[in-house]
């Protein structure tokens, strides 16, 4: 479920009322239900809307407890009795009006709200948080005992920073939430819209980013380093990573504990490591792939499809070490005119 306390909703909306406000026409009579908001499969209710668009969704489709689902040809079959389909032919640009429609002036940025107390929330701040010089901070935000803040900060509404933290000079934090002992080196940009765009080379239309970024206790994340928001559900960083200076995590990228990250490496949205994994600087993940926990991906590769756990993978494109390195010395061998 989209979280109000960044995204604000005009829900709930009769399921009718919402299919005619985005132009949807269909011959089949819509029933009557209300839809109060969207969220990703496993966890939607049956107050819910969501998407499933092709095969990479049918096992949770099938299990969804969603009230409505948006979904493709192929998988109106997989749908469970108790939810509602909607099929169409292109399902990701009629859910993206759906969200536009649910959560309308929210798909562009989140808006700073007012800063006295009030309807928008109160903001709590605990004994001992130092506060630097031009420090903005949003309604209804909570900052923990003992962090401290630097100059020039924006941290948007509804933001929760943990105790101990460190924030510096220069940060923006939007729709996030920080554990505890977390450290924003300068110039950290946190939860700002993912890059996610439908009909390519056409219209090039916003798929809304209505997720949130979720940083665990102890996570480092080093100078102008990005990490945005999910699409509809959660970036995560989990407990001890510790991210370099200019490293890119793209939308809906889970990144597991005591993870380490050098500068540069970029991670394409939906991009998933697990515990413990190394990722040398300037390694780039294509995106929707996971690298197995206790993984080494040294630096410069590019990863385009998943690996198991403990893999050791270098090129671009990436494959295993012992094989790029036998690949390495068959061409020297043939470059002197030596037989493989």
């Amino acid at each position: 479920m989209v979280d109000i306390r960044f995204h604000h909703t005009a829900g709930p909306l009769a399921l009718a009322d919402l299919m005619a406000d985005v132009g949807y026409v269909s011959d089949r009579r819509l029933p009557q239900l209300e839809v109060a908001g969207a969220a990703e499969l496993d966890e939607a209710d049956a107050q819910t809307i969501v998407l499933a668009a092709g095969k990479p969704y049918r096992d949770g489709l099938r299990h969804t407890r969603a009230g409505v689902a948006i979904v493709s040809p192929e998988l109106s079959v997989d749908v469970p009795e108790g939810t509602f389909a909607i099929v169409d032919t292109r399902p990701h640009l009629l859910f993206s009006a759906i969200l536009e429609r649910l959560y309308p002036g929210n798909t562009r940025a989140v808006q700073l709200r007012a800063l006295n107390p009030g309807a928008e929330g109160e903001i709590i701040i605990e004994r001992g948080v130092s506060i630097g010089a031009n420090v903005v901070i949003g309604a209804g935000a909570e900052i923990g005992r003992g962090t401290i803040i630097g100059a020039n900060t924006v941290i948007g509404a509804g933001v929760a920073i943990g105790r101990d933290c460190v924030i510096g000079a220069n940060c923006t934090i939007e729709c996030a939430y920080l554990g505890n002992g977390v450290v924003l080196q300068s110039g950290v940009r946190i939860g700002q819209e993912g890059f996610g765009w439908l009909d390519h080379g056409r219209g090039n239309r916003k798929i809304p980013q209505l997720g949130r970024v979720i940083i665990q206790d102890r996570v480092e994340i080093g100078a102008n380093s990005t990490v945005d928001r999910g699409a509809l559900g959660d970036t995560v960083i989990g407990d001890g990573t510790k991210i370099d200076n200019l490293v890119q995590v793209g939308h809906n990228c889970r990144i597991g504990r005591l993870c380490l990250i050098a500068a540069k490496a970029g991670l394409a949205g939906g991009s998933i490591l697990g515990d413990g994994v190394l990722l040398g600087g300037g390694a780039g993940l294509a995106g929707h792939l996971t690298i197995g926990s206790g993984s080494i991906v040294y630096a410069g590769a590019g990863v385009t499809k998943s690996w198991p756990e403990g893999s050791k993978i270098i090129g671009a494109p990436a494959r295993e070490i012992r094989e790029f390195w036998k690949e390495a010395a068959t061409i020297r061998r043939l470059m002197k005119g030596e037989r493989p």
